[in-house]
């Protein structure tokens, strides 16, 4: 067990939030990848329409990959193998160029993976056009697999590019590319099968782990449909991946990782979103989101571990929270002299000390700013650190800042004194104020992003006169202040626990 083991038993269980802002209308998402500044994802769709995020927060459609392709679709030879469908598709950068691999179905379960070669994604660059270079694989309408829904990773431990593909009808495959050309590297060996009965598979590597990650149930039914992602692990790469009951996934075997819940139905089609510093995020699509009358979305959730396996996490939703240090267990307060919760109570007789009261006291209930705030100062006041009392300056609203933009997956927050305009803020000396009143200003909007231990960095949007960013950081019991985040430490670790 990891140190932070136990504080993050405590953390608070959150629903999923809304899914990302702008256009999220989108099925099949192809990993989201990052690209001179901005953040991409393709679909199934005609054309396979392309979408772009300035943030990873608010998407926009950006039109069709095949509009760029010489031809305007699947060129003759994957037309020939497969069919005239452009599906699922998934991307990844090797060397100079991008791989663009799609799902090409003709009359079901004969379909083909076409490939796309790009130098850019950007769709207003001068450069800005993709290469048709044929099929990769294929299925023939015979065999037990049905070659749609690529998902192309890289070996951090060698390099090695890989391929895994298939549909719920048949196996999940796997083969290795040439991370020159993007094709098969060894065309003449057989594909090795690695699952069954799933499909949008991809992998992921994590301390000498293979993680395959598929998707079961039925898609493209709306809210009945009945998607969730399973997994398993493997020494190698080409298997055997066993779930956490060591059954393998090529016997039906497979961990949930994650499932319907709340407003959002069917989850499916796995990315890993690598954003450093030991943020991990994942994409996804709901086969319907009810908040947006049920079609199909895209989002980003942060990616947790825990026990040796990916945990699906969740992204922070409006209320109301205690910010406790994961390193110390004293909370973020503003300084002010605190009121006791229930006011004093005397020793003796009835009080503290006493064994047993019939009959008992009734609750006491929660403090309102109004009654206990009175001797606040009306200006800035400092922000400190403090044992856990329930007291109105130790509880803080979370909520998002509309308008404001965002980071992968969830908007810019505003942090306050739960029932008061004051928020939360950076100073120009790199340290910690609350203010009177909300502004909008960058040093006011918060970041929250989960770490894979399920602990959250907290860091400004921008902190005034720094030229780089700076978390949220416990100096001791008592102070905080903002420093330059390290994964290896945890004095810039934080749970957002209920009050």
């Amino acid at each position: 067990m990891n140190r932070w083991a136990a504080a993050v038993a405590m953390l608070l269980v959150v629903p999923p939030a809304l899914a990302v802002d702008g256009e999220p209308g989108l099925h099949d998402p192809s990993t989201v990848i990052q690209a001179d500044g901005k953040f991409y994802v393709y679909g199934t769709g005609r054309g396979l329409p392309a979408y772009v995020s300035d943030d990873g927060w608010t998407w926009r459609r950006a039109g069709q990959v095949m509009q760029a392709v010489p031809g305007g679709g699947p060129g003759p030879e994957v037309l020939a193998r497969g069919g005239n469908n452009t599906w699922a598709p998934d991307i990844i950068r090797s060397g100079g160029r991008y791989f663009l691999y799609y799902s090409a179905p003709g009359t079901q379960p004969k379909s083909a993976i076409g490939l796309l070669v790009g130098t850019t994604l950007d769709p207003a660059s001068p450069d800005y056009k993709w290469e048709d270079a044929g099929p990769v694989v294929w299925s023939d309408g015979v065999e037990d697999c049905n070659a749609i829904d690529p998902g192309v990773f890289r070996d951090p431990a060698d390099g090695n590019l890989w391929l895994t593909y298939g549909s719920y009808f048949g196996y999940i495959r796997l083969v290795q590319l040439d991370p020159k050309t993007g094709k098969r590297l060894h065309p003449a060996s057989p594909p090795v099968n690695i699952a069954i009965n799933s499909e949008a598979s991809i992998v992921i590597v994590r301390d000498g782990w293979y993680y395959l990650l598929v998707t079961h149930g039925s898609c493209c039914a709306g809210a009945n449909s009945s998607y969730n992602i399973r997994m398993g692990r493997a020494r190698r790469v080409t298997g055997p991946f066993l779930d956490n009951m060591g059954i393998d996934m090529l016997q039906g075997g497979g961990k949930l990782f994650a499932g319907s819940t709340g407003r959002h139905i069917g989850p499916g089609h796995f990315g890993l979103l690598d954003l450093g510093g030991g943020v991990e995020k994942f994409s996804l699509h709901y086969e319907a989101d009810l908040d947006r009358g049920g079609i199909s979305v895209l989002d980003i959730r942060p990616l947790l571990w825990r026990d040796g396996w990916p945990v699906a996490g969740d992204n922070v939703t409006a209320g109301t929270y205690q910010i406790e240090s994961a390193r110390t267990g004293t909370v973020l307060e503003m300084a002010v002299q605190g009121v006791p919760v229930g006011g004093l109570r005397p020793r003796g007789p009835g009080g503290p000390g006493a064994r047993s009261m019939s009959p008992p006291p009734p609750p006491i209930p929660a403090q309102d700013p109004a009654q206990v705030g009175g001797t606040w100062p009306a200006g800035p006041v400092g922000v400190r650190m403090g044992p856990h009392m329930v007291q109105t300056q130790q509880k803080w609203s979370i909520e998002p800042a509309p308008n404001t933009g965002g980071y992968p997956g969830a908007p810019y927050f505003k942090i306050a004194v739960a029932g008061t305009e004051r928020v939360l803020a950076a100073t120009s000396d790199a340290e910690l104020t609350v203010l009177p009143a909300f502004t909008a200003a960058p040093e006011q909007l918060w970041r929250l992003d989960q770490l894979g231990d399920g602990t959250y960095r907290l860091t400004p949007k921008a902190v005034p006169g720094a030229g780089e960013a700076l978390a949220l950081s416990a100096i001791g019991s008592s102070m905080p202040t903002l420093a330059r985040f390290r994964p290896d430490s945890d004095r810039q670790r934080w749970l957002i626990k209920a009050p």
